[in-house]
């Protein structure tokens, strides 16, 4: 569930980002504003719903499933192909997510 809840708040930051991007560095239309705007609440209201018990650990988990999401737009939006460092990169941070999602922290 986590993973589902990860990657849903990642589509959402990466989107809401985007719109801001595309009128600040790509020229486009300021109204693109709006759906970037809400995007980026969506995304904070998906990170809440997160089942770890603080928001720092949600954070740095959240944060591998990010950076691999993030490679995801960047072959399938804006049509450039990952290289092996990012994937390398990724797959480091995956992990440590992984990690800080699913270690045992019962006394």
């Amino acid at each position: 569930m986590a993973l589902l809840l990860f990657g849903l708040a990642a589509a959402a930051e990466i989107g809401g980002c985007f719109a801001f991007w595309s009128v600040l560095r790509l020229g486009k239309n300021p109204l693109w504003l709006a759906p970037g705007l809400v995007s980026l609440v969506v995304f904070a209201w998906l990170l809440t719903r997160s089942e770890a018990t603080y928001a720092g650990r949600a954070y740095a988990a959240y944060g591998g499933v990010y950076i691999a999401a993030s490679l995801v737009w960047l072959w399938l939006v804006e049509g450039t192909r990952p290289d092996r460092w990012d994937l390398a990169g990724a797959l480091l941070c995956l992990a440590g997510a992984a990690v800080i999602l699913f270690a045992d922290r019962s006394p």
